[in-house]
């Protein structure tokens, strides 16, 4: 009966991803059959770590990210869990000999969003490491089966993916994080100085994350390749059309791709892939 109780906590996490990412959903879901649970788990850990500090504000949130800690070092070392999420989890880290301090990098990043509201340059880097970064090396860890040598290769530009779909992710969120959280991620940034100028310096920086990114990627086995190149695809057109977007519009809007777009998107990547062309 303990393989049904895991079967429904990877089941749990499925859930979480597919209510939480339509996006991330579908660029799991065309991963190879192995690969897709594991990152199931992976993506659920994080996005419930993600939304302790990012929606439960009137609760206490340092008792619940502690809480949450604190479980999850219990889940890991005990290899069980009656939270599905971190019982999912657990398997993964365990099975895949994922390192607890990628764990222990992205945990303090979360905790860091209790705190800071403005970042220094190096404050920046170390939010970027530990809340994307190393949730790159988490998945590369199951992409490449645990294999240490193709993970050693692969690394740099799994961490400049990561880091490029969360500069995206900041932003086009500038108004929601700073009106709401009120957090400045980018160092330096005032959001009344925000103009074509500042944002080009950014996307500059971006499209060096996506240009590792994308040597990384297609260096991975088949079997994962195509369902990162989704996720790929989806946020360059996402920073593209940021890009054209004026600095004033993102200031005041949330940049969206639509539905429609997703799936042209989609048929792209799926000729490509057939044709061997990532």
């Amino acid at each position: 009966m303990k393989q049904l109780f895991d079967d429904v906590t990877f089941k749990c996490s499925k859930l979480i991803t597919n209510c939480y990412s339509t996006s991330f959903s579908l660029g799991t879901y065309f991963l190879g059959k192995e690969f897709r649970m594991p990152i199931y788990a992976i993506y659920g850990f994080v996005r419930f770590a993600d939304e302790i500090v990012d929606s439960f504000h009137e609760y206490n949130k340092l008792e619940l990210l502690d809480r949450f800690t604190k479980e999850t070092y219990l889940a890991l070392d005990d290899k069980i869990s009656l939270n599905p999420v971190l019982n999912s989890f657990q398997m993964t880290v365990n099975k895949y000999n994922i390192d607890r301090s990628l764990i222990d990098t992205f945990l303090k990043s979360m905790r860091m969003d209790l705190d800071k509201k403005n970042y220094s340059q190096e404050g920046y880097e170390e939010y970027i490491l530990g809340s994307a970064e190393v949730v790159g090396l988490m998945c590369l860890k199951i992409f490449v089966r645990g294999d240490q040598k193709t993970y050693d290769e692969l690394k740099h530009d799994a961490m400049k993916l990561g880091s490029a779909f969360q500069k995206i992710n900041f932003l086009r969120d500038l108004k929601a994080d700073y009106q709401i959280m009120g957090r400045t991620y980018f160092p330096g940034l005032e959001l009344n100085q925000f103009d074509e100028k500042s944002k080009k310096e950014i996307e500059k920086d971006i499209q060096k994350d996506f240009d590792a990114g994308l040597r990384g990627l297609r260096k991975l086995s088949k079997a994962s390749r195509f369902g990162v190149y989704i996720a790929y695809t989806y946020y360059l057109s996402l920073f593209r059309k940021v890009k054209r977007t004026p600095a004033a519009v993102i200031l005041n809007q949330r940049i969206r791709i639509t539905d429609t777009k997703k799936y042209v998107l989609f048929v792209w990547c799926l000729f490509k892939h057939k044709f061997n062309l990532i």
